[in-house]
């Protein structure tokens, strides 16, 4: 019986099938080494190279789709990891003084300090620009009306959109927006982030709250 089995394994073999589907066909649990054994010798043909090729690439693919659940996994793990470490920090910002530094050191990084009567601030990131304006709202008694926002945008976008959705992230009415800059070096070229917003420019007409911010600045560094 092991004779024939075996002619039966070489069969398949030279046929060009794999030991894998050689188990599969027989529906007996032959060890690959002996099925190896059995079969040393036995030329591969071309369908056979091509198959275990394919069959390769098939498990490359296959790790490569594990690796990425696992990497994905640990890292949203890692992320988890940070916000537990960090989740007491936002509270803090309820205290006006807190607030201040961050409002300060948010500007320091992302306004201007050529306007001397007035804040400028610009950025493409939403949160960003509702985090600032969260900020000064809070630290400053504010007049609404003072406000004034300019969108940055390349040709090809929709201002109308764009300014109506910064309208939404910062409460200012479309009736205090400037008219809005095109980059003339987009002209032409098509945009290759399709949610790419532009950037959005605040400005607001306070000196003293321009001249706070900057002796806090100091006095921080």
């Amino acid at each position: 019986m092991n004779n024939e089995l075996k002619q039966r394994v070489i069969e398949l073999r030279k046929q060009g099938k794999t030991y894998k589907e050689i188990v599969e066909i027989i529906k007996i649990p032959i060890p690959k080494g002996t099925m190896s054994c059995w079969c040393r010798g036995i030329p591969m043909s071309l369908d056979y190279k091509n198959k275990i090729k394919q069959n390769a690439i098939v498990n490359i693919k296959k790790a490569r789709e594990v690796a990425l659940k696992t990497n994905k996994a640990k890292r949203e793990n890692y992320l988890q990891t940070i916000t537990e470490r960090n989740q007491d920090l936002a509270p803090l910002l309820k205290d006006k003084g807190v607030a201040k530094i961050a409002l300060t050191m948010l500007y320091l990084c992302e306004g201007s300090r050529s306007q001397r009567g007035s804040l400028m601030f610009g950025n493409s990131d939403p949160l960003i620009i509702a985090l600032f304006l969260r900020l000064l709202r809070q630290c400053y008694s504010i007049d609404s009306q003072k406000f004034r926002c300019t969108l940055q945008c390349r040709a090809d976008q929709d201002i109308q959109k764009l300014e109506e959705y910064w309208s939404q992230i910062t409460n200012i009415p479309l009736t205090q927006f400037y008219k809005a800059q095109v980059d003339a070096r987009t002209i032409g070229k098509p945009s290759k982030k399709p949610n790419y917003k532009g950037v959005c420019r605040i400005d607001y007409f306070s000196a003293n709250i321009y001249n706070e911010l900057k002796i806090i600045a100091e006095l921080l560094s």
